[in-house]
This record gives C-alpha cells, structure tokens and sequence, in this order.
C-alpha cells in the first residue's frame, strides 16, 4: 500500500524551452561523458554503497585517497549502523553537495513498533506523517537542534509481520528517518525505533548503480596496471550528474568565460532554459555541450528569460568549470576574433 503526497524530485516532467537557437563550437570544451580522465578525475562523484560500521566521514577519507585527490565530500550523512547509497564528491565537485541534497533521498526501513496496532491504525498514521512534517534533529546530530519542515513525497508499505513494519520511504534531504519512526510510534501511543534501514536513493544516484570502495579500489589497479579506463570511467561519475534535479539554464558559448571568471548571467546569454526554473530558485548553468559551468540562484522564472531582451537572469553563486575552457569575447575592452 502506498501513501503519497507528492512526486519526488526524480518523477517531476521537465521541458527545456528554446529562446536561442544555436550550437556550441566543438573546438571549445568537451562534453562531459568524453571528458579526458585527467580532467574527470577533478569534478567527479563516486557512488558509494556503503556498509554498515564506518561513518561517512570515513567513506569519504577512503575515496580522497585512493583517488590522491585535494578534497572530498559526501551528499547526506549515514550513521555508521545506516548502509547504502552515500555519493562521495570529489574536488570541485564538492561544490555540488547542496544539489544532491535537493534531489530527495529515498530509504528502505524497518520499523519495530512497541505495543500491538491495529492494520487500519498503522495505515492511518503513516498517511498521516506523508506531506510536510515538522522534525528536531536528534541531539547527537550535526546541525542546530531546531523545528524543520521536511517532506515525506511517499510512504510504501511493503509488509507488516506482527511489531515489524517494513517499509519504503521518499523524503527530502536533511529527513531523519529514526526521527519519523519514532514519532510514528508517539502517534500510535505504543511507541516504535528504527530497527534497520539502508538508503536506496540520494537525488539521481541509486541503489542498482553503487559500487563498493572494493570495486573502486580494483578499477584503479585495473587503470594503473594495464591503462583501461572503461571500469574505472563506469564508477567516476561526471560532476554534471549532481545536477540532474536541479532547474538548469543553458548558455551561449559566449557568455561561458564570463561566468567562470563569476559574472552573472545576463538574458542575453540564454540559449534555452528548462520549464521547472523559478524566480530566486537554485539553477544549474550548463552549456550547450551540457557542461557544468556554475550554480546560482535564479532572478527570473522561465517565462520571463523567454520573453526579456535585457537584464540579470541569474546570479552566480559557485562556479565549477575551470577558466579558459571557452574564449573570452572581451579582452581590454574589445571583442576578441
């Protein structure tokens, strides 16, 4: 039985809008599954099915060394006791946490109720935890103990045997789902604790594409033994995937050098924009390639990039490509040839 009460993020239809029709130059840039290894291995996400016992932190420290990279991150904390998707960011791709974290997440739990319940009592108090809820972190968490607002997108009720619930949960990022069960179980007067859970879902990354740190660990031998890349190049995913929920603006070749050097984005560097984009909504800005150029905050819904000839589109908050990719148009204040 499922209880919804709205898509997650990886459900929602999207359109891209045309407002320029242009192509970008093959001579600048390079679309990001063709990307040279050396250059993936900067801005990429390794998707991590982790194993019950280490923490997060430690996954992440693993994967920064075995790839010798500066720095690596990770898109939503598992307890050490939590298995399952863990998207590990690495280098400039740590830039993109936020994103995976708007992407919703997705888990697999088994909740041990306390006290006997009725099946009728059970289903109405899992609808009734779907939609928006108020959660406090639990106190050994991370961040300030204060009310949340989160969104539980469904709640599938796999199988019940006796005091054991088992069941899969759509949520938005920053969800404590040892939180919901045991409130789950305050609502039931019987009281409930999360007995198991494994995560499924982290924004666009599943549970069917993880790969463990051993595989990473024999991709690498696999790449420095023989030069093969195609094992190693099927774990290192493109840091464009991290934005794969996230509205997008697509831009001229033209404007790209500009926003790398942290210009906003002016309409008249719009090629086309994705129908999901609203007024000072986080946007993703890629070129025509598909790029990854930068993140920011959008300063006009997609309608109004269509129909305006001039103004700020959005402002550039965090800039990802490297300088230089594409050509400066102006240099010294004349437009280079």
């Amino acid at each position: 039985m499922i209880f919804e009460a709205a898509k997650p993020p990886w459900e929602i239809e999207r359109e891209i809008l045309v407002r320029v029709d242009a192509e970008s130059d093959p001579s600048y840039g390079c679309p990001p599954y063709k990307r040279p290894l050396e250059k993936l291995l900067r801005a990429c996400i390794v998707n991590v099915d982790k194993p019950r016992g280490p923490t997060s932190h430690e996954v992440a420290f693993t994967v920064k060394e075995l790839l010798s990279a500066r720095q690596a991150g990770h898109g939503g904390t598992l307890d050490p006791a939590v298995s399952g998707v863990l998207p590990i960011l690495v280098d400039e791709a740590t830039k993109c946490a936020g994103a995976v974290m708007s992407g919703g997440k997705e888990y697999v739990c088994l909740m041990r109720l306390h006290g006997d319940v009725s099946d009728d009592d059970l289903k109405k108090a899992l609808r009734f935890f779907t939609g928006e809820i108020y959660q406090v972190p639990p106190v050994r968490s991370s961040v300030a103990r204060r009310i949340r607002t989160r969104t539980i997108y469904r709640i599938e009720l796999i199988e019940r045997i006796g005091r054991n619930v088992l069941m899969k949960v759509a949520c938005s990022g920053g969800t404590y789902i040892r939180r919901l069960c045991r409130d789950i179980g305050l609502y039931l007067r019987c009281g409930a604790h999360m007995q198991e859970l494994r995560r499924t879902r982290a924004g666009p990354f599943i549970e069917e594409k993880a790969y463990t740190l051993l595989d990473l660990y024999a991709a690498l031998m696999d790449y420095r033994e023989s030069g093969d890349e195609a094992r190693l190049r099927t774990i290192l995913r493109p840091v464009e995937e991290a934005v794969e929920y996230m509205p997008k603006v697509f831009i001229l070749d033209t404007a790209v050098d500009a926003i790398c050097h942290g210009a906003n984005l002016a309409v008249v560097g719009v090629a086309k924009v994705e129908n999901t984009v609203r007024r000072n909504a986080p946007v993703a800005i890629l070129t025509l390639k598909g790029e990854l150029v930068a993140i920011g905050r959008s300063l006009m819904d997609a309608e109004e990039m269509l129909e305006r000839d001039h103004g700020i589109a959005v402002d550039t908050e965090r800039v990802i490509m490297e300088r230089g990719t594409y050509p400066p148009i102006w240099k010294g204040g004349r437009k280079s040839s």
